[in-house]
């Protein structure tokens, strides 16, 4: 095998790493399986590779591990403000009600009610 014919088949065991927001059940489904059949054919070409070789692909199979936790990561990452997101507005839309409420209370209560002192002398 020549260097050309290497490069060629260990850039087709490279997959595009979709930062999409896909449902993290399947992803990581598809994602698994692709990483265990990555494995296993650069296991495979391991085998055939001189030393040399095999020490690029181990840091390439390395590499594409750490991608791929990363991508994992960043995908928990991404759920989690989401949910700080919604969770903020839930709260803001709360506190606009407490505050209201508590608007209402003070108009009705007479010790929050503005009076002029002069007025009430004479």
């Amino acid at each position: 095998m020549d260097q050309s014919e290497t490069t060629t088949e260990e850039d087709d065991a490279f997959t595009t790493i979709s930062l999409a927001d896909d449902s993290v059940d399947s992803g990581s489904t598809i994602s698994h399986s692709k990483l265990d059949c990555e494995q296993f054919m650069m296991n495979a070409e391991m085998e055939v590779i001189d030393p040399e070789n095999q020490v690029e692909l181990e840091e390439k199979t390395r590499l594409i591990n750490q991608v791929l936790e990363l991508q994992h990561t960043l995908e928990e990452l991404s759920a989690r403000v989401d949910a700080v997101k919604e969770e903020n507005l839930k709260l803001k839309s709360e506190n606009q009600v407490l505050g209201q409420y508590i608007e209402n209370l003070m108009s009705a209560s007479s010790v929050f009610q503005t009076t002029d002192t002069k007025s009430k002398r004479k």
